[in-house]
């Protein structure tokens, strides 16, 4: 990388100021085009110049889409964990935001199963999962999960119907942020929100019941703006991980030249 220009710098200076750090991943964007990265700059400090969630909070949601099973960006995981470190988050918070995040996984089965549902329709098979009546366990697994995770939704209904052994595991699975976690339930909702909400995912029943729910736990609209303030600048990092790939092959070019 050559010398900032005085521009370049100021850039620099006034990113820092706004989202307080620096990482080289923004070095290459900054040199080539130093119109965008201040665009980009203006655009992501948004949440950070009017937004009302505390400054760990912001980077715990940064953590959980970056680490997202649609995303795995290891770069920025590690960026914004030493940010949540700075800011005041524990070790075992950054844990949980990481157990929260896991689950994403689930949605193959909330997805997939109501798609095996209408299929069996089609097919003329709908006697195979049509008129389950949840027996005595499945009615226990269902109160379990409402006490557990203090919501229910009919997406959960088919799943529990066809498979109470899976879905009493991922109770289990799901529970554990909810049983020693020690983020409050309003910001385990918000992080479910910007997975789900991310670009890589826009689950929209995850984004509707997981909004439904944080503002349940006293999120207000300005929050929940936040966070989709914060997850919608996740295309950045076709910048930060693909300039850098620019830079080194127009370099390789040039010498051949």
């Amino acid at each position: 990388m050559s010398e900032f220009t005085p521009r370049q710098a100021a850039l620099k200076e006034e990113f820092v100021k706004a989202r307080g750090y620096w990482s080289p991943v923004w070095d290459d964007v900054l040199e080539l085009d130093a119109d965008f990265f201040e665009a980009y700059m203006q655009l992501s400090s948004v949440p950070w110049k009017s937004g009302p969630l505390p400054p760990k909070v912001k980077e715990l949601i940064y953590v959980a889409i970056d680490a997202s099973t649609t995303h795995l960006y290891n770069a920025g995981t590690r960026i914004h964990m030493q940010n949540a470190l700075k800011h005041g988050a524990t070790k075992q918070e950054l844990m949980e935001v990481l157990q929260l995040t896991s689950t994403i996984g689930i949605h193959s089965c909330s997805v997939g199963v109501p798609i095996l549902e209408d299929e069996l329709r089609k097919a003329g098979r709908e006697s195979e999962i049509a008129g389950k009546v949840l027996d005595t366990r499945q009615v226990k697994l269902k109160e379990d999960f409402i006490q557990a995770r203090g919501y229910w939704t009919p997406l959960w209904e088919k799943i529990l119907s066809l498979s109470p052994d899976y879905f009493e595991a991922y109770l289990k699975f799901s529970s554990v942020p909810w049983k020693t976690g020690t983020l409050e339930p309003k910001i385990k909702e918000l992080i479910y929100v910007a997975i789900d909400a991310a670009t890589t995912k826009l689950y929209e029943p995850g984004i509707r019941v997981h909004i439904q729910n944080a503002l349940k736990h006293g999120a207000t609209a300005d929050e929940v703006m936040e966070v989709l303030q914060i997850v919608s600048v996740l295309g950045i990092h076709t910048m930060t991980e693909s300039v850098p790939i620019l830079m080194q092959e127009a370099k390789a070019h040039t010498a051949k030249v």
